[in-house]
């Protein structure tokens, strides 16, 4: 039973023409090059309407999975098809493993803190997330290859390992990525409660806690964990091969409106923390390589009392291979070390 008559799922003539349309999304983005208006996340602003970080951020990334799923499983049946490839099957599975941890675990079970958004910007993004489940459900569902002698499969198991090795390594690098800034706001919540119990002072919260990310690649790039995340769907893409359009499609979407998302972040952590660190050059606006953090730059982030180290420095996973290996255990429960190390930076 459909949802949406030939949209939910899709009929071939509507997936057809939203694959074409989806297509011009970067063009969309481009006021994201003009203006730093962007009510969410570090830049989010004070409004009556805001939707909380944690509970929108589940809301609009779910609609994708949710979307796909429904379409996997319904799609082939209205269409007669008895059983996808494996393919179809592997780039389902991959796509489901990272939203499961992007909308589920990581809002709703290891983020400390979100920062509250603009219900337009969560209504903007559950758009994005439908519209591109569409455009990848109907391919995976039945509009594209529909068995496994398929010719968009023959002949294509290296290049299909070495795109399932990419995802990999990017999503295990985005997880790594993403726990480091969790840190941030883990130790400064542990600073707080100590010294609450130790002087009697109160707990300010940490949804506006922000500190310059220097482990990992976060030395080399100042949003290493967007750029994880384009390697994860560069290696999806190349799992489905250069036919697959809507994998082409999303990965340069999405390029297209975070990578000027990334670019008001430098601006912003520039205005935050000061011209004098090192955010990159102008022609990358991703390098970062800042190797201490000032007494004013903790102060700006946390507040003057707090701000009594100058450099804090993981020693123990500097390497991405110790990194990505590391991400396993941090997701359950982070190691002494690195607790340690944060509680001294602040």
């Amino acid at each position: 039973m459909a949802v949406v008559e030939n949209w939910l799922p899709p009929s071939r003539e509507n997936w057809e023409w939203l694959c074409y349309v989806w297509q011009f999304f970067p063009l969309i983005t481009a006021a994201q090059w003009l203006i730093d208006w962007y009510p969410q996340g570090k830049t989010s602003t004070e409004s009556r309407w805001n939707v909380p970080g944690k509970l929108g951020w589940a809301v609009m990334e779910s609609a994708g999975p949710v979307t796909l799923l429904y379409i996997f499983f319904t799609l082939p049946k209205e269409l007669g098809i008895a059983e996808l490839p494996w393919g179809n099957w592997t780039m389902a599975g991959c796509y489901i493993i990272h939203y499961i941890y992007r909308a589920v675990l990581s809002p709703l079970v290891l983020n400390p803190s979100m920062s509250p958004m603009s219900p337009l910007v969560c209504l903007a993004m559950l758009a994005f997330q439908v519209t591109n489940a569409i455009s990848i459900g109907g391919y995976l569902s039945g509009y594209g290859p529909t068995s496994d002698t398929d010719y968009r499969w023959q002949g294509r198991a290296g290049w299909m390992f070495l795109g399932l090795v990419l995802w990999c390594w990017g999503l295990l690098g985005n997880m790594f990525h993403d726990d480091d800034l969790r840190e941030i706001r883990r130790a400064a919540d542990r600073r707080q409660r100590r010294e609450a119990a130790e002087q009697n002072k109160p707990v300010q919260g940490i949804d506006k806690v922000y500190m310059i990310p220097k482990n990992g690649l976060f030395k080399y790039v100042l949003y290493a964990h967007y750029f994880c995340e384009w390697i994860e769907w560069s290696g999806w893409f190349m799992i489905g091969g250069l036919d697959c359009h809507p994998a082409r499609t999303f990965l340069v979407n999405e390029i297209s409106t975070m990578l000027p998302r990334a670019l008001q972040g430098k601006r912003w952590y520039v205005e935050k923390f000061g011209k004098d660190k090192r955010y990159g050059t102008p022609k990358s606006a991703m390098a970062q390589g800042a190797s201490t953090v000032s007494n004013n730059t903790l102060a700006a982030a946390v507040g003057p009392d707090e701000a009594t180290v100058t450099e804090f420095k993981y020693t123990k996973h500097d390497t991405m291979v110790e990194s990505c290996v590391f991400v396993f255990q941090v997701i359950t429960v982070r190691s002494s070390t690195a607790n340690n190390a944060a509680d001294a930076w602040l």
